[in-house]
């Protein structure tokens, strides 16, 4: 029975992908001073995860680059090697080339196939120890000379093998292929024998045919590769075309001969590998960052929104029954409304319980940017710490995949604006090393992010300059928080020249815009020469909130009870009428814009008049708005429904939900009320 592996491919591509983000993260930890043992064999793993995976689903060429990673991971976790710099670097692009590579496989994407060959030629010289130098920088040791630097010779294995299936042969052909250049004795030849050339020891060959076949029906004899004495190994066996394939690289490689071999083997090239893979089988430590736990199954999103959706409507059930029991005598009906209220309990734990399967923990986002920074402060010339706290926080994912793209404009931004170069720093008093936080944690039923740095913080004057320049009306004695709110506003920005990194204006008001759609607030906090920090508050989940009933004529509203302040009902005194501006009203000294939600919508309301109806003070960005509505219902938990989906999207409508009477009840948009006054107030005043 032939098994179709193509069905198996998701579960390779999530793994592969947690993986690689692991050994990023590993890789931009470890200590290259003192390098922990355990970080190098985590990362070890990695890489021989991967290239098992690859290899059994047939993605030879994720395989091919991850043998040759492995290969030189194994000699400096082995003390052969000194880990440096410029491992580390070319750990990372093979990282990115593997990426890459997965997505050709997932999505069907091109893969730059001179950017594998370049990394693979680079981690193969790596692993051959040999040294990269300008012309005529003086000569290197020989490659396979017994030098005491790990070098292996490399060696002609012949492997003969008992007869077997094609598909068996393909397999073993293709996994031994990775080892070294590999020929196979004509089709139909008898005995069938592999002749490959390697590095690695005849205990890997052995160990990768048992998969197969009984190791004692092999026949496997060696002879060493250098046919010439006279030459060096670095030469004979690597072969002219390797040299000149690093020459087309733009690297120049120095031998200790001048001479060169008249034949060239040109298929040593790009399967050449330095390191015997000797302890592929022993156990590595346990996984600092990520931990794949076998008790764990993979479900996919889909399935997960469903069971939501199910809960949902079970809650809403819920919520039909204990209405139409509201009138039950407590006492003829004692045992209906025990069970109830048991129910009540069940329902409660069963939709929290469903609610955390979508929580994600926040290092879900924090671990892309370690990789980010680092590169980033390489390309400005500065020096920066990057520090996260609490990336075990949980928030739902919905919310976790549309936070990505603020929260990195604004580490960019704490990299570019706000994080000096060493020398300002240096002439500061400060330290050399600029920090970089990013931190998540739960606060009063809600996530606040922080991202804050201790650099030059938000220049006051500079801001307030491009703000007249661009024509942004500034009131006189602006308060500082209210300054660094202008630089939200589209098109901003105080850099003097544009690069890739800065300088366009766009992105600030993109930030904003896209927290305020997920019901957030974003602040900002600065002092001059000591840093800036951006805190973003968001609800946990947007699937289930809590909100208040409002009514309006015979309309029932919800408003999502984050934005609430307060309610009250004003006196006559307490409403005032501004020319060009509107209705207002008084609340402890303070003047309200007030918007009648009746005219919004075209609703015939109960009231007209603010002082015989209900005000709501509604709260978002630090500005507050008076909201006249008829009647509150009270405070209830929502389930969500999308409305665009169902319906089309509606202005000052986030959602919908269903009421415990089976009637559709509308979720206003509250950052969308704020945008109409001010756009309103615009108008009024352009008029």
């Amino acid at each position: 029975m032939t098994i179709d592996m193509s069905q198996f491919f998701q579960v390779f591509f999530d793994e592969a992908e947690e993986l690689l983000a692991e050994e990023e993260l590993l890789l931009l930890e470890i200590d290259l001073a003192n390098p922990d043992k355990e970080y190098l064999d985590a990362i070890f793993r990695t890489a021989h995860s991967i290239k098992g995976g690859a290899s059994t689903f047939g993605f030879s060429d994720m395989a091919d680059i991850t043998h040759v990673m492995e290969s030189l991971l194994d000699k400096i976790r082995k003390g052969e090697m000194t880990l440096k710099t410029k491992h580390v670097d070319a750990f990372l692009a093979a990282k990115d080339i593997l990426k890459m590579q997965l997505d050709g496989h997932r999505n069907g994407t091109e893969v730059n196939l001179d950017a594998v060959a370049e990394i693979r030629a680079k981690l193969a010289i790596l692993s051959q120890n040999i040294t990269l130098k300008t012309p005529n920088a003086g000569a290197v040791p020989a490659l396979g000379a017994g030098n005491g630097n790990g070098n292996q010779q490399l060696r002609k294995i012949h492997i003969g093998l008992p007869s077997m299936p094609e598909r068996d042969l393909k397999s073993l052909a293709a996994e031994l292929a990775l080892l070294g250049a590999l020929e196979q004795s004509p089709p139909g030849a008898q005995p069938i024998v592999f002749t490959l050339l390697t590095a690695e020891n005849t205990e890997e060959i052995i160990s990768i045919c048992a998969f197969i076949l009984d190791p004692d029906d092999l026949n496997i004899s060696e002879e060493s590769a250098c046919a010439n004495s006279d030459k060096t190994q670095s030469e004979e066996d690597l072969g002219y075309g390797f040299f000149d394939s690093m020459a087309e690289l733009g690297i120049h490689v120095e031998t200790s001969s001048q001479n060169r071999p008249s034949e060239i083997p040109k298929t040593i090239l790009g399967n050449i590998s330095a390191a015997p893979n000797a302890g592929h089988e022993e156990t590595a430590p346990e996984k600092k960052h990520v931990n794949h736990d076998s008790s764990s199954i993979r479900v996919s999103i889909e399935k997960v929104d469903q069971l939501i959706n199910l809960v949902g409507e079970l809650v809403i059930t819920h919520a039909m029954i204990e209405q139409r029991i509201g009138g039950f005598d407590p006492i003829l009906h004692e045992r209906l409304l025990n069970s109830i209220n048991q129910l009540t309990r069940n329902t409660h734990d069963l939709q929290e319980a469903v609610m955390s399967i979508r929580m994600l923990p926040m290092d879900y986002v924090f671990s892309r940017f370690p990789r980010m920074v680092r590169d980033l402060a390489g390309k400005l010339s500065k020096k920066v710490e990057f520090i996260t706290h609490g990336a075990s926080t949980e928030l739902d994912k919905g919310l976790i995949e549309r936070i990505v793209d603020p929260l990195t404009h604004l580490v960019r931004n704490s990299v570019d604006h706000g994080i000096e170069t060493t020398d300002i720093r240096l002439a500061a008093g400060k330290n050399e090393t600029g920090k970089l936080s990013l931190s998540a944690g739960h606060r009063g039923g809600k996530i606040v992010i922080e991202v804050s740095d201790d650099g030059s913080g938000l220049n006051r004057e500079k801001i307030l300059a491009k703000a007249m320049q661009q024509g942004l009306t500034i009131p006189d004695g602006i308060s500082d928080a209210d300054v660094w709110q202008l630089i939200f506003a589209p098109g901003f920005s105080t850099a003097e020249i544009v690069t890739d990194v800065s300088g366009r204006g766009v992105g600030m008001d993109v930030v904003k815009r896209n927290i305020t759609a997920m019901g957030g607030v974003v602040d900002i906090r600065s002092t001059k020469g000591l840093g800036t920090t951006i805190t973003i508050s968001l609800p946990l989940t947007l699937a289930i909130l809590d909100g208040m009933s409002i009514k309006v004529g015979d309309e029932i509203y919800i408003l999502p009870l984050n934005f609430v302040v307060e309610s009250l009902q004003p006196i006559p005194d307490d409403i005032k009428e501004i020319s060009g501006q509107g209705r207002v009203v008084k609340v402890r000294g303070e003047y309200l814009p007030l918007i009648a939600l009746y005219e919004l919508f075209a609703i015939t309301p109960r009231y007209t008049d603010p002082s015989q109806g209900i005000i709501v003070i509604l709260e978002t960005d630090g500005q507050k708005i008076g909201l006249l509505i008829d009647e509150l219902i009270g405070q209830q938990q929502i389930v969500v429904k999308n409305l665009e989906s169902n319906y089309r999207k509606v202005h000052g409508i986030s959602g919908a939900t269903i009421l415990g009477d089976g009637g559709v009840s509308l979720i206003l948009d509250v950052a969308a009320l704020f945008l109409s006054r001010q756009k309103q107030s615009a108008e009024t005043m352009d008029f």
